[in-house]
């Protein structure tokens, strides 16, 4: 048996704004963005670039309750990891795109890592993962 996870749902209160920070500040990949008139909404996927299996629905929020809960589907714990294989590179470039980090690079013993807040206001972890034996992936 095979399985994975191929979407994660993200709740946004708009799809252009939040292609514009995915896509234009973290430089995600625009996979599908697709209008089905029956529901009146969009089919929006975003992946990391490089990335293969893991992809983001973004999903606008269609109820007041959804609405209540952007930016705020964790509980304000660290929602979703984005793995890099150049902590430093993207780090800098997400800073210099005006990516607010809420805590500063950390060296782990699982890897090196910083958090920091989508447009919403989710938390994330910027991570390179280090191996067993010491060395970063």
């Amino acid at each position: 048996m095979k399985q994975s996870l191929g979407l994660v749902s993200l709740i946004v209160r708009d799809y252009d704004e939040a292609l514009d920070f995915f896509v234009g500040k973290l430089g995600f990949v625009l996979v599908e963005d697709s209008f089905i008139p029956e529901q009146s909404k969009r089919w929006v996927v975003i992946s990391p670039p490089g990335a293969s299996e893991s992809r983001l629905l973004l999903a606008r929020a269609s109820t007041e309750d959804e609405r209540s809960r952007i930016g705020d589907q964790t509980g304000g714990r660290v929602f979703l990891f984005l793995y890099t294989d150049d902590f430093h590179r993207d780090h800098e470039s997400y800073r210099a795109k005006g990516v607010i980090f809420v805590r500063g690079p950390k060296e782990e013993p699982y890897g090196t890592v910083a958090v920091f807040k989508d447009l919403y206001g989710n938390l994330w972890d910027l991570l390179q993962r280090r191996e067993p034996n010491g060395r970063t992936q």
